[in-house]
Parts: structure tokens; sequence; C-alpha cells
């Protein structure tokens, strides 16, 4: 017993270092070295740039190029459609993009960004790919006002191509309008391609504007059809516009199909 205690005095800080060493061993072993690498980033931090803050920034700036990326597509692909919708049609017009859009009047009117300078006139035809848009209503040096075909206060003389059935079509606020028919019993049905009057004063004849989504020959007190516009008038960003030579007409004498504007 003696002889034991005598080793232990003179061995025991080596014998403690040891079993430290193998328990810290055998945790480490355990945890395969989790607790060391914290303590490591711990010590370390102060002399370290902040990786953490820097590898934010990097994955928000890419994300940041992706969506404009993403953008940049977007326009070119509306840009190239725009582009093919002009050279497939015989008459030179002026491309603008839409610079101004109020959101009380979203469906009532829309600015472009071309103007007198451009070559615009009061009355020019404005359209996009799908067909009419709306028409120049007043014009400035550098920009046009357009009134929208979905402004309530829009009368516009219409077409059943099929049939030639006529009547015109008045604003809903919305990517539909309502025809309402000369005729008491009009051949029209659902799916019928609607375009301008061959009668109208304030547009050419035969420009698509959409196509019959219902119809009610019930409806007094003339019958009715909701017409589903093809011109992307709630999402445009581009359009063109184009003159209409009896634009001047539909100031002096009262167009024959009814058709109205209102200007602000």
């Amino acid at each position: 017993m003696f002889t034991l205690r005598r080793w232990w005095d003179r061995h025991r800080i080596q014998t403690v270092l040891a079993g430290l060493s193998l328990g810290a061993a055998v945790f480490l072993r355990q945890t395969q070295g989790a607790v060391l690498y914290e303590t490591y980033q711990l010590l370390a931090r102060p002399f370290q740039p902040n990786l953490e803050r820097k590898s934010a920034l990097e994955n928000a700036r890419f994300q940041e190029l992706q969506e404009r990326l993403t953008e940049l597509e977007s326009q070119n692909q509306q840009l190239r459609s725009l582009l093919g919708y002009v050279s497939e049609n015989k008459r030179s017009g002026i491309t603008t993009p839409v610079v101004g859009r109020s959101a009380d009047h979203w469906w009532q009117q829309l600015i472009l960004g071309r103007g007198q300078k451009d070559g615009v006139k009061d009355g020019a035809i404005v359209m996009a790919p799908g067909g009419v848009v709306g028409r120049v209503i007043s014009v400035t040096p550098r920009t046009s006002r357009v009134l929208l075909l979905s402004d309530p206060s829009s009368r516009v003389g219409a077409t059943v191509s099929r049939s030639r059935y006529m009547g015109y079509i008045r604003g809903k606020s919305s990517n539909r309008v309502v025809m309402e028919f000369f005729d008491k019993v009009p051949d029209v049905r659902q799916g019928d391609v609607i375009t301008t009057s061959s009668l109208s004063q304030l547009f050419p004849a035969g420009l698509p504007v959409g196509r019959v989504e219902s119809v009610n020959l019930n409806k007094s007190p003339a019958p009715e059809a909701v017409i589903e516009l093809t011109a992307p008038v709630s999402f445009l960003e581009w359009a063109v516009i184009y003159p209409h030579a009896q634009s001047s007409l539909s100031r002096s004498s009262p167009p024959a199909d009814r058709e109205s504007e209102s200007q602000p």
C-alpha cells in the first residue's frame, strides 16, 4: 500500500494527463471533432473577414443578376413579338413604349412615349400584337394620351366577321367589352371574330378587336355579346401608332355607327 501511494505521488500528474488525453480522444471520435471545429472558429473569428456577410452579399448580387437577366429576356421576347407584328403589317407605324398609366384609370387611358415631334397626330390608331388597343385623343410634343377600348366611355363600331352583322362595343373596365347589335336577331355565336366596322369613321375597317365569349339575345333593348379583347390591354408595355386619314372627319360629322370618345 505504501509503495502504491509513493508511485501515485510520483506519477499522478502524468496519469491524470494521460487519462484526460484518452478521454478527449474518445470524445472527439464520438463527436467527429465538431466541438473542436466550433471552438477554433470562435477563437479565429476576430482575425478573419466576415465570411457569412460576404457570402450573403455575393448570393444577393447573384440573385439580382439572375432577376435582371430574366427581365431582359422577357423584354426581348416582347420586342421580338412586336417586331414580327410590325413587319407583317403593310402600313408603316410608330413603335412606342407605354410610359404612363394611372392605377385609378388603368382600363381607361395610358400615355405613350411618342408625340408631335415623332409625327403622331390626334386621332391616330393604337394597336399591339392581337389587335386594336385604342386611339390617340391628345398629343404633346413628346407624348400621346390614348383612350382605350376598355374605357366605359369608349364607343367603337364593330362587325361579326363571319356573318357581317354590325353593332358597337363599349368598355367594361376589364379585358372584356360588350357589343350591342343593331339587329334584333343577329347571327352571332361564341368564338366569332369581331373587327372594326366598315362604317366607322374613328377606326379603319377590318381591324381585329376580339372574340365572342358569350351571347345574350334576350337582352333589352338590344341583343348583346361579351367580347374578349385579343390585344394585351391589361399588361401592355409596347404599342404601334398608325395614322388614320378619316380621323378629321369625325370632328365635323356624327359617326354612322354611334361611336363616341371622351377626353379627361
